[in-house]
C-alpha cells in the first residue's frame, strides 16, 4: 500500500501518490454515478454529489491519519452538519455508501483493492438491473370502486377478488355527490398485472360502469 503516503503531516504527502488517489477518487466516482443514473429516476444535483464525494472523503481522512486531534476536530466539525431532507431511498443510500467508501478506501491509500471491489460491484449491479431477478408478476394495488347506494357492498366483489388477487381487504368507505353514491377503496395483491384490464372491466360490469380506479400503492417500502 501507499506506506510512505504520510509522515509526520500534511506537508509530507508525496505529489505522485496524492494525483493517484485523487485520480482515482474521481474516477471511481464517475463509476459510482453511472450506475445510480442506469434505469434510475435521478437528479444532477444528487449525480454530482455522488461523484465528487469520494474526493472529498479522502481529503479527510487523509487530514486525519495518525493525528487524534485533528481527528477529533473533523468529528467536531460534522456534527454541526444538519441534514433536513427527506429520507432517501434503498438505491440512492446504497450509492451514497458506496461513494463514501470509496473515498475511505483512496484516503488510506487501498487504490487496487477499491477498484477492483467497484468494478466487480458495478458489473454485478448491471446485471441485476438488466435482468428479471426483481421482475415479479404480482403486484399491490389500490382499488377505488364507486357503487350506488342501495348495493350491499361488504361481499359484493369478493368473487371477482379471489379471482384475480392474492390477497383483498376493505380499506375505506365513504360517501360521495351528496352521499347517493359510495366509493369503495380496496388494497389487492393481484395474482399477474397483465390482469388489470379484465379485473377492472368485470368489476364495471358489477357496479354499473360507475367510475373505477386502479393504482399503485402510496408506500416508501424501499427507504432504509
Amino acid at each position: 500500500m501507499l506506506s510512505s503516503l504520510f509522515t509526520e503531516g500534511a506537508t509530507d504527502i508525496q505529489l505522485k501518490e496524492l494525483l493517484i488517489c485523487i485520480t482515482a477518487s474521481l474516477i471511481l466516482g464517475m463509476l459510482v454515478a453511472f450506475i445510480h443514473m442506469y434505469r434510475n429516476v435521478y437528479t444532477k444535483n444528487f449525480v454530482i454529489t455522488l461523484a465528487v464525494l469520494p474526493v472529498l472523503v479522502q481529503s479527510v481522512i487523509m487530514l486525519v491519519n495518525g493525528n487524534l486531534g485533528t481527528g477529533i476536530a473533523v468529528l467536531g466539525a460534522f456534527s454541526l452538519i444538519r441534514f433536513r431532507s427527506v429520507a432517501g431511498g434503498s438505491r440512492e443510500i446504497t450509492s451514497v455508501f458506496w461513494s463514501m467508501g470509496v473515498g475511505l478506501a483512496t484516503g488510506m491509500g487501498y487504490v487496487s483493492y477499491i477498484a477492483v471491489f467497484s468494478v466487480i460491484v458495478a458489473v454485478f449491479l448491471l446485471v441485476i438491473y438488466r435482468s428479471n431477478f426483481t421482475d415479479q408478476s404480482s403486484a399491490e394495488r389500490e382499488l377505488k370502486i364507486t357503487i350506488s347506494e342501495d348495493l350491499d357492498y361488504p361481499e359484493l366483489f369478493n368473487d371477482i377478488f379471489e379471482e384475480f388477487a392474492y390477497s383483498y381487504r376493505l380499506d375505506t368507505v365513504r360517501t360521495t355527490t351528496m352521499g347517493s353514491l359510495y366509493e369503495l377503496r380496496y388494497i389487492l395483491l393481484l395474482k399477474d398485472q397483465k390482469q388489470e384490464k379484465n379485473l377492472i372491466d368485470t368489476i364495471r360490469i358489477r357496479n354499473g360502469n360507475l367510475p373505477v380506479v386502479l393504482g399503485k400503492v402510496a408506500t416508501n417500502r424501499d427507504e432504509l
